[in-house]
């Protein structure tokens, strides 16, 4: 293969070459203090911080520690989450906009404590956070973002200097002393320190359901084994549980890109995002030979849907897109690795964290970091860890999934994303595909007929075939065939299944049937 093509398979730049350590699946039935279902930064950060604490914890996931977006993000460790301050002072107030930036402020001086007094060797890097724009309306943007930091006291610089980004800018906002690191080596020392204090990790577990009895919670796995808790902690990304809030209702799905490029050196001191669409995200990283990278993301759109204005593109396409962005501002030698990631949306842009529901006292959760999940995953795991055990944190009411106030735009929001959802589901259930199992090449995949059945169909590269039902086992919305990642993802909630038909991503628990 040529150095300058995408490789044939998507492989995260952070899972490239450090294996985790392994950890066995859950056996048999057991009684603990604290269960956290969901081992990305979030379940992870709140496990460490409980057993400091002398809780007796077990954490359950479903596939692999790190598997989640917690291993596919861009790895920023900043509280500049593109331009949100402004809209959360109109939609909040000026008190709990200051607040959020505060909470992610404190996860990321958090992060370089415990990577600092832990010893953790995690690639870790200060870098300023920079929003940047290259069109009068985006140099608008920038300017009302200024406005809402220097109303929250937010120490933000705006810049005509062009000098780092090898392309043409208009303005700049940064804000200094953010930070870079290597998110599965940070997870993978914070599991370790979390071991020695006696939390125990069950890879391959997946949970099926949840009930409260009581002061008592019972998780059943999906192998039938029972482990019964004081708390539960449901960090699993998207809420297995989920009607219990009706939370697939109130999260929008996303997936976003990312390439990783190998370039000669590099110096920027900066990490980048843009302000306008389509959105590109900069950030170098450092090999383990000391290879210089830059990792460009961007290319986002609602899972198992496209935007408007890129309705035929495909998720290669997708990738290729970056990859010219790439080579046309940096001096690419090679691309070695690609991927992509799932995050969730709130309708109000601050994410769900604490009780799952008005009447759950004894389960949490924390989901809908939209793209942030370093520091908001942080944020989520010290909250979370107060709340299991019944401790104040002042921002137990900014979080709450169980929050009242709905804003005007929320509602249209809401009503805006669920028309979408009965959209797809109507329209997946009246397309009649054409073609047939025949049509398909190998390494192909598409919804075709058989025995005049709609069937998901994918032809693996040595010509074999693998059928399955098309049906979300969730709701019931049909999938839809994903050709960069090879797997089918439903439009409606981001439920996402290999192409034999496993699940990837909640909030579907059961496989799709085979065929």
């Amino acid at each position: 293969m040529c150095p300058l093509e995408l490789p044939k398979v998507t492989k995260s730049y952070w899972r490239k070459e450090r294996s985790n350590k392994t950890y066995p699946p859950l056996t048999e039935n057991l009684t603990t203090d604290v269960c956290i279902i969901g081992a990305g930064i979030a379940g992870v950060t709140a496990a460490y911080v409980l057993a400091n604490e002398g809780v007796t914890v077990h954490v359950i996931e479903g596939s692999k520690i790190v598997s989640g977006t917690t291993g596919f993000t861009t790895a920023k460790i900043t509280a500049q989450h593109g331009v949100i301050y402004d809209e959360l002072i109109q939609t909040f107030g000026k008190n709990e906009a200051s607040q959020y930036f505060d909470a992610n402020q404190k996860a990321r001086e958090q992060i370089k404590k415990w990577i600092d007094s832990l010893s953790i060797d995690c690639d870790f890097e200060e870098r300023h956070a920079v929003l940047y724009a290259q069109t009068p309306e985006g140099v608008e943007k920038l300017h009302t973002e200024k406005a809402a930091y220097d109303q929250l006291g937010i120490l933000g610089e705006l810049s005509t200097s062009k000098d780092e980004l090898p392309f043409s800018v208009s303005e700049t906002l940064t804000i200094p002393d953010q930070a870079q690191f290597h998110p599965v080596k940070y997870i993978n020392g914070l599991v370790k320190e979390a071991q020695k204090l006696g939390v125990t990790f069950y890879e391959d577990t997946r949970a099926k359901s949840l009930r409260e009895d009581d002061d008592e919670v019972f998780i059943e796995t999906m192998e039938g084994h029972i482990i019964k808790a004081k708390q539960a902690l449901v960090t699993s990304h998207f809420p297995f549980n989920d009607k219990e809030g009706f939370y697939f209702s109130r999260l929008s799905p996303q997936r976003s890109y990312a390439v990783c490029v190998r370039v000669p050196s590099e110096q920027m001191t900066g990490m980048y995002i843009n302000v306008e669409k389509p959105s590109r995200s900069i950030r170098t990283a450092k090999g383990d030979k000391g290879e210089s990278y830059v990792i460009v993301g961007g290319e986002g759109h609602k899972t198992g849907q496209h935007d408007d204005d890129s309705h035929d593109e495909s998720t290669v396409q997708r990738y290729e897109t970056l990859t010219q962005f790439a080579k046309q501002h940096f001096q690419v030698e090679s691309i070695d690795t690609h991927w992509s990631a799932q995050d969730y949306e709130t309708l109000d842009r601050l994410p769900y964290i604490g009780e799952m529901s008005s009447s759950s006292s004894h389960v949490f959760l924390a989901t809908g970091f939209s793209k942030w999940g370093m520091t908001n995953g942080t944020t989520a795991g010290l909250l979370l860890a107060d709340l299991a055990q019944n401790k104040f944190n002042p921002c137990k009411d900014l979080y709450s999934p169980t929050r009242s106030k709905i804003k005007k735009e929320d509602a249209k929001h809401f009503v805006k994303m669920n028309a979408n959802v009965a959209k797809e589901l109507v329209t997946g259930k009246f397309d009649r595909p054409t073609d047939s199992v025949d049509d398909l090449k190998n390494d192909e995949g598409r919804i075709v007929m058989v025995d005049n059945h709609k069937t998901g169909a994918y032809k693996d590269k040595n010509g074999q075939l693998h059928l399955v039902k098309p049906t979300c086992t969730h709701l019931g919305c049909d999938v839809h065939w994903n050709d960069g990642e090879r797997t089918w993802d439903c439009p409606c909630h981001g439920s996402r299944f290999s192409y034999k038909g496993e699940v990837l991503e909640g909030p579907a628990v059961k496989p799709l049937e085979r065929k």
